[in-house]
């Protein structure tokens, strides 16, 4: 068998990864003695290495007895590249460098070696390699001196990219292509289109690859005008839309907001790749339009393409960003009947859709079933729980990840956090503090913010303000607590001098800052400065009052006794005229400052409109005894009677052994309930006495 016939053969093989009958091959090379042959050397290395057989790939080209051809050398690195086993080149190359001094790196050498180093981040030895180009001589190779910039490039170095590519004699498209390209996946997408216009004003005509990175940064941009010209462009030179540059222009167009375009152009494309069924189905998403992003699936299975796991979990994404219950089932159960197994991102955003609409016993049941080795299942619960109201289970699943050894990051710290502001649990929100410190986050913005907001709203002013004067950067948000804090709390004064200060520093404050202001002048009773600031909220500042705003000028006279003037504001205000809770806010006044005739009037509006609700009756009922009309006062209590009505149950929230636990009205299922009742009774006792006395109570 000649060279030719071998060569032939090694190469099917190759082709079809047939290792079997290559080693025959390999066996009969061996028995003609042709095992020094570079040609063939080359093509075996090239044959195993197809059919990921590295070792043996390795050991052909170390029986070479004189392996003096730069070409076996290169086809060698050659091959490590393609298999991304890019320390392997570095050694390789090193190897040549010190043991064969004879032997030179050609131009075929340096673009695999300066690939390692780019993908390795090896620019130290990048620069190494960048001088052995330089004192060979093969700068002024296009590909040679391309891979040098894009090694700077790939490693963030692109002062150096810049400098090497305007320095270089020749430059061809896709030499053009790799400095885009790196600034594109560096996130720098105007200095991509900035060098897209570059080349074209270089007198070079763009590939399918520049215009599909060029159309990719408009996309980033949300930049519609630029991607149109593009577009237009291309169109106008008759330039052929294959399925990379289609897949571009669907997905501009769909971030960009215009969805009926990028139809347009899906619809045109006589292949549709998986990007770009993909991309089509991310256009739905931003619009949030499930029904249309379900409906494009059903067309891409009967078009004979498998989604993947992109693909559903776009489609998940969308149906919980639209809260689609519904259209979410159909997917999770599509997925059951055809035995897909869900990754860890698809449970994680059917957990998210399913909180979202609220079907909690669902996301509970897959958090239950998932592997919960990633802190982000645990941060989709923590965070569920939370949007959801149940703040409890939220600090219990925190206690779970911990004991299951997983650490807390910023994002599970912040939602935690919010869950222990609403139910005022400073114990626990000071522990989860001590974990921050020790995380060694407290640089956090996001961290420092929800720790200044559980201490605020848990009365604990002077943690609070700590916190406050650690922010680097103070934002609304975090002004906004702060203000919130004092004014809850009794301090006014606190309140409306950090409001200066704020106002001050160039923050604009919203309706949640006043809504904080003007509750800090009723807590303390200032009647005109909080009519000033609600003048100057909607004078100043152009803030139009909702029912929260009006809610809270309602309180602010009602407790400062001027309930008439109050009263009067409802009835010429027309949405504010029949709204319960602002109706119920001053009944509450009505009772705190015994204007029962008034009182009276409310309470028979609130009746009217809600004749359920058991609050009314039990305000209304107390302000008849505080008025010592006994009739009266038995009167509503027997209508609550007969209409089966109860007063809710307070509810309030106990620490044991580390855990917050709810706590009812004449609960008896708590394990402590003895030693919690005695002291109550004992604090009842010195309450009625007017006596501050906690010897009894150790």
């Amino acid at each position: 068998m000649d060279i030719p016939s071998l060569l032939f053969y090694l190469k099917t093989f190759a082709n079809t990864r047939l290792l079997t009958q290559g080693k025959l091959v390999h066996q009969k090379i061996v028995t003609l003695g042709l095992q020094n042959n570079v040609v063939l050397s080359k093509n075996l290395i090239t044959f195993y290495f197809s059919c990921q057989d590295f070792k043996n790939g390795k050991l052909v080209f170390q029986s070479v007895n004189n392996p003096f051809d730069i070409s076996l050398w290169n086809g060698l690195m050659a091959a490590y590249t393609k298999n991304f086993k890019f320390l392997e080149v570095l050694d390789i190359f090193r190897y040549l460098s010190l043991n064969f001094d004879y032997i030179s790196p050609d131009n075929y050498t340096y673009p695999s070696v300066l690939k390692s180093c780019s993908e390795l981040g090896r620019v130290d030895y990048g620069r190494i390699v960048h001088g052995s180009v330089l004192k060979r001589g093969y700068v002024w190779d296009v590909v040679v001196a391309s891979s040098v910039v894009g090694m700077y490039a790939k490693c963030g170095f692109f002062g150096y990219a810049m400098k090497v590519f305007d320095e270089m004699p020749i430059r061809d498209v896709p030499c053009w292509n790799a400095v885009m390209s790196c600034y594109y996946h560096d996130g720098q997408w105007e200095k991509a289109l900035e060098l897209f216009g570059r080349m074209k004003g270089s007198g070079f005509s763009p590939d399918s690859v520049s215009y599909t990175t060029a159309i990719s940064s408009c996309a980033r941009l949300l930049d519609l005008e630029r991607g149109k010209d593009i577009h237009h462009e291309m169109v106008s030179n008759r330039f052929p839309l294959d399925s990379f540059v289609s897949a571009a222009l669907v997905d501009m167009y769909g971030k960009c907001g215009c969805l009926e375009t990028a139809i347009e152009v899906f619809d045109q494309m006589p292949r549709k790749s998986l990007v770009s069924w993909n991309s089509m189905m991310a256009g739905y998403r931003s619009r949030g339009d499930s029904k249309s992003g379900i409906k494009l699936l059903w067309r891409m299975i009967q078009e004979g393409k498998k989604p993947t796991s992109t693909t559903l979990s776009s489609l998940l994404m969308t149906c919980s960003n639209s809260m689609k219950l519904l259209h979410g089932k159909f997917l999770h159960g599509y997925m059951i009947r055809n035995n897909i197994e869900a990754d860890m991102f698809i449970l994680n955003t059917l957990v998210d859709l399913y909180f979202k609409c609220h079907c909690v016993k669902y996301a509970e049941f897959i958090f239950r079933t998932m592997t919960k080795t990633d802190v982000v299942a645990w941060n989709v619960m923590i965070s569920g729980y939370v949007s959801v109201g149940c703040y409890l289970e939220a600090i219990g699943i925190y206690n779970d990840m911990k004991e299951a050894g997983i650490k807390p990051d910023a994002f599970s710290l912040a939602s935690v956090l919010a869950a222990c502001s609403q139910l005022g649990a400073l114990k626990q929100g000071k522990e989860i503090h001590k974990s921050v410190s020790l995380s060694m986050i407290e640089s956090n913005q996001i961290v420092v913010g929800a720790l200044l907001d559980m201490y605020a709203k848990c009365g604990a002013v002077n943690e609070a303000i700590s916190v406050f004067n650690q922010l680097r950067v103070k934002d609304l948000v975090s002004w906004t607590s702060m203000i919130m804090a004092y004014g809850s709390h009794g301090q006014a004064c606190e309140a409306l001098k950090l409001f200066k200060e704020m106002q001050k520093s160039n923050i604009k404050p919203d309706r949640v800052t006043f809504l904080a202001v003007i509750s800090a002048c009723s807590h303390a009773g200032l009647v005109d400065e909080g009519l000033y600031y609600y003048s100057t909220m909607i004078n100043n500042y152009g803030i139009q009052p909702t029912i929260a705003e009006q809610s809270c000028l309602i309180d602010l006279l009602g407790r400062a006794g001027k309930l008439q003037e109050a009263y009067g504001i409802l009835q010429r205000t027309p949405n504010m005229k029949d709204d319960i809770d602002l109706l119920s806010t001053l009944l509450s006044a009505c009772h705190m400052h015994g204007e029962l005739e008034l009182g009276e009037e409310i309470a028979s509006l609130l009746i009217e409109r809600d004749p359920n609700d058991p609050s009314t009756y039990i305000i209304l009922a107390k302000m008849y005894a505080s008025g010592r009309k006994w009739n009266e006062a038995r009167k509503v209590r027997l209508r609550m009677k007969e209409l089966g009505l109860k007063k809710n149950p307070g509810c309030s929230w106990i620490e044991i052994d580390g855990r917050i636990k709810p706590f009812f009205v004449e609960d008896t299922e708590i394990s402590q309930q003895d030693m919690i009742y005695s002291c109550l009774s004992i604090l009842a006792s010195h309450m009625e006495k007017d006596e501050v006395v906690v010897d009894d109570l150790h």
